[in-house]
């Protein structure tokens, strides 16, 4: 589905909303979620806040979610056997899964063309869930990107 006023093979500045989250995979549990959320501050959603793809992981203890001052989901992953590439922080970035970027429903499906008119290789998805639809991919560096949207 072709839409002219739209480029083909990229996504015009201003398609992509927002940050809709960033996930991270921790270590422990435990300590990631006091570190968020009681010294910096951030607040921990609960109850009927967590979205629904997320209830039973959260209440397994397997994530997290926050939200910045400026609503930004940071959802926290448990990975307790995964090690980082290097222990030290200064010379290896080590616990980002991936960045979200909202898109409007209707344009969804485009992004997906444009992803794979790019010869970008799909990683998971398209995938649907009551929060919305998803697409998740790398950039050029290995880094997962997702391009979701909310339900129609």
């Amino acid at each position: 589905m072709e839409n002219s006023t739209i480029p083909s093979m990229t996504l015009s500045p201003g398609q992509l909303l927002k940050v809709h989250h960033i996930a991270l995979n921790v270590k422990d549990m435990k300590t990631s979620r006091h570190f968020y959320g009681k010294i910096l501050g951030l607040h921990e959603l609960t109850g009927d806040e967590v979205p629904e793809t997320l209830v039973e992981l959260v209440a397994q203890g397997k994530v997290a979610n926050f939200i910045t001052p400026d609503g930004i989901i940071l959802d926290l992953f448990g990975e307790p056997e995964l090690s980082p590439p290097d222990p030290d922080p200064h010379r290896a970035f080590t616990r980002a899964y991936h960045l979200a970027f909202d898109i409007a429903p209707e344009l969804f499906d485009q992004a997906v063309e444009v992803i794979r008119k790019n010869q970008i290789e799909i990683a998971h998805g398209p995938v649907s869930r009551p929060t919305g639809r998803g697409v998740y991919f790398y950039d050029p560096d290995g880094f997962m990107v997702e391009i979701r949207c909310d339900p129609l």
